[in-house]
């Protein structure tokens, strides 16, 4: 496999970061994740980290080099991260369960399958087009299509922020299924959660998105959506991934993996356990970032 990812999270004008974001990769597979804690519940970034822990565990046990059945994995996977939020809740007696989105999308054999459970996103693009995006688990986009509800008015609706499904919730969660869809080279796909979607209009995403690598795109479209948002800018964040095959295209942000041994496996995403305290800090995510880039420049100079 060769293709550049980058990911980026900014805190934007709320107390803490309940987003969370990161990819997994062996040699024949990639994962990436992105979850956002609900902030109307109590330690919604406890949910979203408990999310990407899950998934990136059970990529780590499945993929060798690749998971025998992407969507059952991906169905399965979440549903279990579901299932692991509730047990650290009642472990660490929360009053409450913390609740959070998911979107992930997992790419072996040249094709790419998503799933989402609430309102973050994924974005297929293809030559300067959007080809695909998920649906919204919210009361907005139900409105939205019924036609009940115009696009220009969505910003400000008083419905805007409710949604319907999500992990933590006292009920199983909907997961909507996606793909496979055969990539092609230049293809890129999105993951990003509502700060980052939510103050953007669409074409602006597509423009960049098309225009820019993922290392350039990815930080434009948060802070245009930061801008966008002002002082009340909810936490945005955003993993791009652009895929490649022809080794005279790829860039000083490509990683290639076809030479990596048949069961080594990188990750972004740290394993935490425990109570509050050992969550990542802000500080700490972005050295897990600084770091697993380093690891990926180091291993891509080596290939060339």
């Amino acid at each position: 496999m060769r293709f550049s990812v980058y990911q980026e999270s900014r805190k934007g004008g709320r107390r803490v970061n309940q987003d969370r974001m990161g990819y997994c990769f062996t040699r024949d597979a990639l994962l990436m994740v992105l979850a956002d804690g609900l902030g109307g519940h109590a330690h919604g970034e406890v949910a979203a980290q408990q999310a990407l822990q899950t998934l990136a565990r059970q990529f780590q046990t499945q993929a060798r080099p690749v998971v025998r059945n992407p969507a059952e994995f991906l169905q399965d996977a979440i549903m279990l991260a579901h299932r692991e939020i509730h047990r650290y809740a009642e472990a660490n007696r929360m009053p409450d369960v913390p609740r959070t989105t998911v979107v992930c999308c997992l790419v072996q054999h040249g094709q790419v399958y998503w799933a989402h459970a609430g309102d973050s996103r994924y974005y297929l693009l293809r030559k300067g087009r959007l080809l695909t995006r998920t649906r919204d688990h919210s009361k907005i986009e139900n409105l939205l299509q019924q036609e009940r509800v115009l696009p220009m008015h969505v910003a400000n609706h008083p419905e805007r922020n409710k949604l319907y499904n999500c992990l933590g919730s006292p009920n199983l969660p909907l997961i909507d299924l996606g793909g496979p869809v055969r990539l092609e080279p230049g293809d890129v796909a999105l993951l990003c959660s509502d700060g980052l979607w939510g103050p953007l209009d669409e074409q602006a995403l597509v423009d960049r998105l098309s225009r820019l690598s993922v290392v350039q795109a990815v930080p434009a479209l948060i802070e245009l959506a930061l801008q966008n948002a002002g002082e009340g800018a909810d936490n945005t964040t955003g993993i791009a991934m652009m895929w490649e095959l022809d080794n005279n295209a790829t860039g000083p942000d490509s990683v290639m993996t076809d030479t990596l041994p048949l069961n080594a496996f990188t990750t972004s995403i740290l394993d935490r356990t425990g109570t509050d305290s050992d969550l990542l800090s802000e500080e700490e995510i972005e050295r897990s970032i600084a770091e697993i880039r380093a690891a990926i420049d180091k291993t891509s100079n080596l290939m060339r």
